[in-house]
């Protein structure tokens, strides 16, 4: 018995986009929920090269052939009840629950996106959004995580939706999503056949991306707010002199009273300066403190430990953003305490401590 014939159906982009979509958010659900922070570069890259994708989807939706346009399988719900109640439920292209998945799949993605990109802007001061309120950055924060959670439900959904139909319909539909065809069969759902409009996709995908980085550009002129001042030249002479000097803004203001009200026995040593000194270094501090920035280290820490008001290590912020690192880093030649940001923040001393300047010490 001869097999039947094979017809084309998905085309090379559609392919191309949907492994590599495939590929994109595995890199960026396993450096996001399994990753450090020295894993973010590549969770940004994964999450950008995800954006990327769906964008030139959603163009080649309205300029690619029959079964990669969105009008070839937009859904209605009596669609996606028929389908469910049919005894031939079998589509060329996608079926109508295939479509729903496509969608909701390209909503969340663009959802992440751009959530993403307010979070690094509010919580870490970068990206074309760094003007953003850390505030917004934090509430953008926690729904980016609930729609990661919702994008892996819903690949979950997916490999079990692609594993029913294709014993449903008899056939594999993983296999035909790699080779690009599928068996011509009797009672297929008829469908208007469409060219693909490559050089259209292409113009239309040169300006979207032309308007993406004017935007971009535009958006990272605006400087960032509540960023942490210069250091003052004094003060890190003198606090430098016997340890890594700390930025202002890690601390309240209240804080740096007590600590400089305390200079007579300093954790364990006399770090008294002269009155003026004293003075003018006390009022620097106070005025930089925690109060006056906008950044992830600056709200973090500005809640201190009952009885160890200047004690940096022993907020909440400082055990909560810690928490998972082994005792013995910090027992590490080159870092010796888990006072010495400047072991694994490059930029400690500025306050921003930006997670792409984190490098943790090899053992």
């Amino acid at each position: 018995m001869s097999r039947p014939p094979l017809v084309p159906v998905w085309d090379l982009p559609i392919r191309l986009f949907h492994w590599s979509l495939a590929a994109s958010i595995g890199l960026s659900a396993a450096t996001g929920f399994l990753g450090g922070a020295e894993a973010i570069r590549w969770h940004i890259g994964g999450g950008l090269a995800a954006l990327a994708l769906v964008i030139a989807r959603i163009v080649w939706g309205f300029t690619g052939p029959t079964h990669a346009r969105f009008r070839d399988f937009l859904p209605s719900p009596a669609a996606v009840l028929g389908h469910l109640r049919s005894a031939s439920p079998r589509h060329l292209g996608h079926n109508p629950l295939g479509a729903l998945m496509v969608l909701a799949l390209i909503g969340l993605i663009l959802l992440i996106g751009l959530s993403g990109l307010i979070l690094l802007g509010g919580l870490f001061k970068t990206g074309p959004l760094a003007s953003w309120s850390f505030e917004a950055g934090r509430a953008w924060h926690m729904l980016h995580e609930v729609a990661a959670w919702a994008v892996l439900g819903l690949v979950a959904l997916h490999l079990g939706g692609v594993a029913f139909e294709s014993r449903r319909s008899r056939e594999n539909l993983a296999r035909a999503m790699l080779t690009g065809s599928k068996e011509a069969r009797p009672g297929d759902h008829p469908a208007e056949e469409i060219p693909a409009r490559g050089p259209l996709a292409l113009v239309l995908l040169l300006l979207v991306g032309s308007g993406l980085w004017a935007a971009s550009s535009a958006l990272s002129a605006r400087p960032p707010q509540g960023m942490p001042v210069a250091f003052d030249a004094t003060t890190r002479d003198e606090c430098s002199a016997c340890h890594m000097a700390y930025h202002p803004s890690l601390l309240p203001a209240a804080s740096w009273r007590m600590l400089m009200a305390g200079l007579a026995d300093h954790f364990g040593e006399d770090a008294r300066l002269d009155p003026a000194t004293a003075a003018e270094i006390e009022a620097w501090l106070t005025g930089h403190a925690a109060e006056t920035a906008d950044t992830l280290p600056a709200h973090a820490f500005a809640e201190t430990a009952p009885g160890a008001p200047f004690t940096l290590t022993e907020t909440p912020g400082w055990k909560r953003l810690h928490g998972g690192l082994p005792d013995r880093l910090f027992r590490q030649p080159s870092v010796r305490s888990p006072a010495t940001c400047t072991a694994c923040h490059a930029d400690a001393e500025s306050g921003l401590f930006s997670p792409f300047s984190i490098h943790l010490p090899k053992e």
